[in-house]
């Protein structure tokens, strides 16, 4: 007699192999409305109207980056996705196209991988409606890991970079600052078992119940905003994804000039201020924009570009972060964070 479906044994992709693994994904993926040639060849081609096309690549690693326990298919997938996405619209562009490369553990099963790929489908049509997941690569690793490659369409515009901060600019974010953060502080906290080993059961029940805790484990960024703030004539923008503090002084020190901050309409809580200010992950939008701006989107204000000082490339109320009592905003590192093995 024949194994129920309940007694049957998963599927892996070792015991499938690559080929009837790749079989069972290919058709969760979205084809995209910039793509030529999808999945099947050695290569894909993706049109480029503009003869420019935007470029970044995204990895993540299980330990540093996620935890197995915590996370589902889906919340990499979407996470995965939303870090790449947004990168592409930092620069002002439209994202046309992802490469996805996944090294996975043999006994990963079909079903997780194919939950994966239908999820990245959904992400993109949510996020970057039309852009299409057009190839990539799979192998065998004790470790999982997740690489991304996303590819995007100026459209004609000059792409936003990190440089054309001015004094007299508004600072400003779209999204909520510091999500992510509370998020993953409070899985720290409180997702473990009695040993501190992570516990899927807690991180069920939080991300649930807790907003903060679902936009860690799966971000959902305001993508759109990029385009809209390069045509409202942004003169610097980056993607939020290593803190605020970090961030806002990648854009001084390429700018030179300083960004001073309003702790107030970072939550005005010295909880709130940190959380913005160290935060990472929140893979939402910082831009300046020319004073008089009406600003797009989700963007509001939350400081102002002044001459360069000596207090450093980011202030908070006109005084150097060290001065102003919010403790430790040196951002997310991954080099510094990670200490030992994930569970």
């Amino acid at each position: 007699m024949d194994a129920s479906p309940a007694e049957r044994t998963p599927d892996t992709v070792g015991s499938l192999g690559e080929v009837a693994t790749l079989a069972r994904i290919l058709p969760h993926l979205p084809a995209g409305d910039s793509t030529l040639l999808g999945p099947g060849d050695d290569a894909a081609v993706v049109s480029a109207p503009d003869r420019r096309f935007v470029v970044t690549t995204d990895l993540m690693v299980h330990g540093p980056d996620f935890r197995l326990a915590w996370s589902r298919a889906s919340d990499l997938a979407w996470r995965a996705a939303a870090s790449n996405l947004s990168d592409v619209a930092a620069m002002g562009a439209r994202p046309t196209a992802l490469v996805v490369a996944l090294a996975v553990p043999a006994e990963t099963t079909v079903a997780f991988l194919e939950e994966f790929a239908a999820t990245l489908r959904l992400a993109c049509d949510t996020l970057a409606p039309g852009t299409g997941v057009v190839g990539g690569d799979m192998s065998v690793s004790p470790t999982m890991t997740i690489a991304i490659t996303a590819f995007g369409d100026l459209e004609g515009r000059a792409p936003v970079r990190r440089d054309g901060a001015a004094v007299g600019d508004v600072v400003a974010a779209a999204g909520v600052l510091g999500r992510s953060h509370r998020g993953l502080a409070r899985l720290f906290a409180e997702a473990v078992d009695d040993e501190g080993a992570p516990d899927a059961r807690i991180a069920d029940r939080l991300r649930a119940s807790d907003p903060d805790v679902a936009w860690h484990l799966a971000p959902r960024p305001p993508v759109g905003d990029g385009v809209l703030a390069a045509e409202a004539g942004a003169t610097s923008m980056l993607d939020l994804s290593d803190g605020l503090a970090l961030d806002a002084g990648r854009v001084a020190r390429a700018s030179h000039v300083t960004l001073d901050l309003d702790g107030a309409a970072l939550g005005g809580s010295p909880a709130d201020v940190r959380n913005a200010l160290a935060g990472g992950e929140d893979h939402t939008l910082l831009a300046t924009f020319p004073a008089g701006t009406a600003l797009p989107g989700s963007f509001r204000a939350i400081g102002r570009v002044v001459e360069a000082s000596a207090d450093g490339g980011v202030t908070l109320d006109g005084r150097a972060l060290a001065a102003a009592g919010v403790g430790d905003a040196s951002g997310w590192d991954p080099y510094r964070a990670w200490s030992g093995a994930a569970g």
